[in-house]
This record gives C-alpha cells, structure tokens and sequence, in this order.
C-alpha cells in the first residue's frame, strides 16, 4: 500500500526536463512496466507522438511516500501530452508507449530518467520513482499531416481555438461521458499555451509540425 501525502507538485515540473540523449534499447532495459488492468479489446495502442490523456500518481519507491497525484492537481482533470517527444520525463515517455485506452500500469523509474542526480523537489536526489497511470485517450497527435488536417476546418493552414475546441469535443465524445464548455477551454488554453510560440492565437504549420514527421 503506497503512504499517500497531500499533492502539491504541479505538472510543470515534469515538462522540459533536459537528460542526456541515450539509445532506445538502453532506456527500455531500465523501465520497469507491470500491467495492472488491460482491456479485451485495443483497437489503437500508443505511439511516439500521439496526443495521450492519462491520470498518473507519482511515488518515491524508497518509502512510498507520494509526490503527485492528477486527480488533484489542475482541477483533477487527467493530463495531456504528446508522447515520446519530452514533454514528460523519459521513463515516463518509455513506460507509456504501447498502451491501450482503458488499461493500467505501474511503471518503475529509475533516477537517469526520472529527476537525475539534482532530483526536483519533492523528489530528492537519486531517486527511482513509480508512476501508477492510467490511459483514456490517444489520438493522432498534433504533430502529423493526418490530423492536423482534420483539426484544420477551414483549411488555412493554421488552428484556431475553436477548431482545436471543437476536435477535441469529438474526440471526447467517443466516450459518451458528458463535460461542460469549462473542461475543454482548459485543455485547449493548455495546448495553445504549449505550441502557440509566437502567441498570435493561433497554430501555424510550423509551429504545430516541430517534429518534423510529414511535410504539411
């Protein structure tokens, strides 16, 4: 049983986080995945550079001891981030890859691709940490000429708020759960806080191809 403490640790400090560049193969000998829950049916499973909504408790595997929780931090709403491209912490992007939606994990973490030799308070220094996560949606992601010409309505060549607003309210309603106009101006003001670069209001091809999968 993980020792719960109060979740103060916002998502920021997961994003950006700079480690030295090292082979797939070595990152995949390190992360530790266990399948909690897995459902029957997967029909898409996740990818590098796939737009991905997840829940995840942070523990410090030393003591238990929790360091984050999602359903807590921003409204308890789960989490989005493009997968595989460093938006999270590399073990994070390792142990979340081939993953259904619906299915659980705990993935364990070793310090080189967690928080490192400085640790991130309140992660100490050296720290192997344990992630308990679960997935809800994947998409394609923001990154590839498939979906960004389906997000792009009016075919401009570049995404509005309300094209962006409006893509996600069909993806969500996939699940047939209700949410209000609240819960998708979150997600969307997220987004464009995170690839709005030159802060125009909306997304250009360059700004939203930065990865350079396709020619847009």
């Amino acid at each position: 049983m993980w020792k719960s403490v109060s979740c103060t640790l916002l998502l920021f400090i997961y994003l950006h986080l700079g480690l030295c560049p090292v082979s797939a193969d070595d990152l995949n000998e390190e992360v530790k995945i266990e399948v909690l829950d897995k459902p029957e049916e997967c029909e898409q499973k996740t990818k590098r550079g796939d737009l991905i909504n997840v829940h995840y408790d942070g523990f410090l595997a030393k003591d238990g001891s929790q360091f984050y929780c999602s359903r807590s931090d921003k409204n308890g709403h789960p989490q989005w981030f493009v997968l595989g491209v460093g938006q999270v912490i590399k073990g994070l992007d390792i142990g979340l890859h081939d993953m259904c939606p619906g299915e659980k994990r705990k993935i364990t973490v070793p310090p080189a691709l967690a928080f490192g030799e400085k640790g991130k308070d309140p992660v100490p220094p050296n720290a192997t940490v344990v992630f308990e996560v679960e997935l809800f949606v994947v998409t394609r992601g923001p990154r590839s000429m498939e979906a960004f010409k389906q997000i792009d309505l009016n075919k401009d060549k570049s995404l509005t708020k309300d094209e962006v607003k409006e893509y996600l309210r069909q993806e969500y309603a996939k699940d047939e759960k209700p949410r209000d106009e609240a819960f998708f101006e979150k997600i969307m003001a997220d987004i464009f806080r995170k690839n709005d670069h030159d802060s125009d209001g909306l997304i250009s091809t360059k700004e939203y191809n930065i990865y350079k999968h396709d020619e847009l």
